[in-house]
């Protein structure tokens, strides 16, 4: 008999480790995690539609504002130069540097205004066709990770030391409002409960599978759907609610990574040899590397600022790379290793990943701003583009790795101790 997943005390099928979850019921502000990995699984919230509204439509308030009035200014020897949000692109365009400003454009203004406005008319309930919402939903939670608009912020926050030494820098009326937008849009992801946004959209399928907590969804026969979190027949390619089509483990997973991990290696020497910037001042042009960056900065006395973009711009991408290497080589191999452990190692590469961009949009303010003629001008460089390229090549590698591949050994471990004891 098919019976309805919610009917089995709300099992939920880990996303990370593929252990099956029973969730009991939440009190009003509780979440769940899963005991063997920790991952989130579900959360209450006391207006779980209103609470994520209210935060996008302040998000999408402040940004408005943001971008009505000056950003940032500089003054160096009685010459003023300022700059709004909006015209941060439309110089690099001017410039001929188009491939800087559609990054700023798309991952700064575009997709974090896009999530914001999703989350509004989905939580809403806006009337329109149930396929649509269920596009624009999945579309949303795919866009999510690439929202940078507060890794952005903590790039002008940098770029202020690196040109404190060089004039007198003042913030503009749309600096605060624009912080206001940062938090509002984290705030409304963690209010913005996955499991109960997609129940709201449609019910989810029925599990025609005797299911058993405690135990991994394959081991049962059941696969995790990657979009809308409901519990599949591990053989259903086809998500019946969502539509998305998948397998009990991303297909080809490793070698997608692998593949994208080569060429970011390939494009990190690039990256760090070439400059990234060069500035003109007074007639003379100094082509700056990352690494000339972070000494001419250490060497100024800013050693905090240094050692943030030392961590941000060289260490993290390339431990990033090793971790995502072993990842994969512990995936294939026979050894068994601590499967926490691994776990740990790729949470850390999701979660440090997008901040290796803080350099390219330093300077891109930099870029923006100092534009002053003969006195100083700074310009990207080929260096910050191969650079771009190599944080964005790292995130669809650690996308594209399943986690699940670090936790079968275990599972199988798992089965064969359960027969014995059979």
């Amino acid at each position: 008999m098919c019976s309805n997943n919610h009917q089995h005390g709300k099992l939920v099928l880990c996303p990370q480790c593929d252990m099956l979850v029973a969730v009991p019921d939440l009190e009003q502000g509780k979440k769940a995690v899963c005991p063997r990995c920790h991952t989130l699984l579900t959360a209450k919230w006391r207006e779980p539609r209103n609470q994520p509204t209210g935060y996008a439509l302040s998000a999408l308030i402040m940004l408005f504002l943001a971008c009505l009035f000056p950003f940032v200014s500089m003054s160096v020897a009685g010459i003023v130069s300022e700059i709004k949000l909006t015209q941060i692109p439309k110089v690099m365009f001017n410039e001929d540097y188009s491939s800087m400003a559609a990054l700023f454009l798309i991952f700064v203004q575009l997709v974090p205004t896009f999530c914001m406005v999703a989350i509004i008319i989905l939580c809403q309930n806006v009337k329109m066709a149930r396929r649509l919402k269920i596009e624009l939903a999945r579309i949303l939670f795919k866009m999510k990770t690439w929202c940078m608009a507060e890794i952005f912020l903590a790039g002008v926050l940098v770029s202020f030391v690196k040109l404190m030494a060089h004039g007198e820098i003042s913030i503009g009326l749309s600096f605060f409002p624009y912080c206001l937008f940062c938090l509002f849009q984290i705030r409304a992801f963690q209010c913005l409960d996955r499991h109960w946004f997609w129940n709201e959209i449609a019910p989810a399928p029925k599990v025609c599978h005797t299911l058993q907590a405690g135990k991994p969804g394959l081991v049962q026969g059941v696969r995790l759907c990657q979009s809308c979190t409901a519990i599949l027949p591990a053989q259903q390619s086809q998500c019946p609610r969502c539509h998305t089509k998948g397998d009990a483990r991303r297909r080809n997973s490793l070698q997608c990574t692998m593949a994208l991990l080569i060429t970011s290696a390939i494009l990190y020497i690039p990256a760090n040899v070439l400059p990234i910037m060069v500035t003109q001042a007074l007639g003379q042009q100094i082509n700056s590397t990352i690494l000339e960056g972070i000494i001419l900065l250490w060497g100024s006395g800013s050693y905090p600022v240094a050692m943030v973009i030392f961590i941000a711009s060289i260490m993290i991408p390339l431990l990033k790379m090793l971790a995502i290497g072993w990842l994969c080589w512990d995936a294939k191999s026979q050894t068994s290793h601590d499967s926490e452990k691994m776990h740990f190692i790729y949470e850390m590469v999701e979660f440090v990943g997008r901040w290796s961009m803080i350099d390219v949009f330093v300077i891109a303010v930099l870029s923006a701003l100092v534009r002053m003629g003969q006195l100083m001008s700074i310009y990207p460089a080929l260096g910050a583009v191969l650079f771009a390229l190599v944080v964005i090549l790292t995130m669809f590698a650690s996308i594209m790795f399943d986690p699940r591949l670090t936790w079968d050994k275990a599972n199988r471990k798992f089965e064969l101790h359960k027969n014995e004891e059979l």
